[in-house]
């Protein structure tokens, strides 16, 4: 249904809805569940995004889980709505405990690679661009950061 709504539009209320999210994210402190992927090109890089809401800080592709959903199958998901996309060769990276906004979060980290040029939706996501290890944009998110130590660990 959220296709429905202009893009602009879209874009102009995801701000107040990450605001609201984080707030009942820490009254009620839910149980929720996250994924990221590392997308890495033939040349080694990665692939950051910005978003329309947050901190405007360079991420990885990541999204919400269903506690019950398969996070293989979550991942591929986000990627497919909010960079056009699918992956290819997706393999497990880490899976874990963490928090978000102060609720317990279960979330797991994969690296793979694009069957295709990503092409950000214009919605959720604003920008993706490719950068090596080495020459990596400011700011990054912190989860950014966190997920960063995996992918040199892994």
């Amino acid at each position: 249904m959220l296709h429905l709504i202009p893009a602009p539009l879209h874009r102009a209320v995801m701000p107040l809805g990450y605001v609201l999210r984080k707030y009942y994210l820490r009254i009620f402190k839910p149980r929720i569940a996250g994924v990221a992927v590392f997308i890495r090109d033939e040349q080694g890089r990665v692939l950051l995004i910005r978003q329309s809401y947050g901190s405007g800080g360079w991420t990885t592709p990541a999204g919400g889980a269903g506690l019950d959903e398969d996070p293989e199958h979550a991942i591929r998901r986000e990627v497919r709505e909010e960079l056009s996309c699918e992956l290819v060769e997706l393999v497990l990276l880490h899976e874990g405990e963490d928090t978000m906004h102060g609720a317990p979060q279960r979330n797991w980290v994969f690296h793979a690679r694009a069957d295709r040029a990503p092409c950000p939706d214009r919605r959720e996501v604003v920008e993706a661009r490719w950068f090596h290890l080495d020459d990596l944009p400011f700011p990054l998110t912190g989860p950014t950061e966190r997920r960063l130590r995996l992918l040199e660990q892994g």
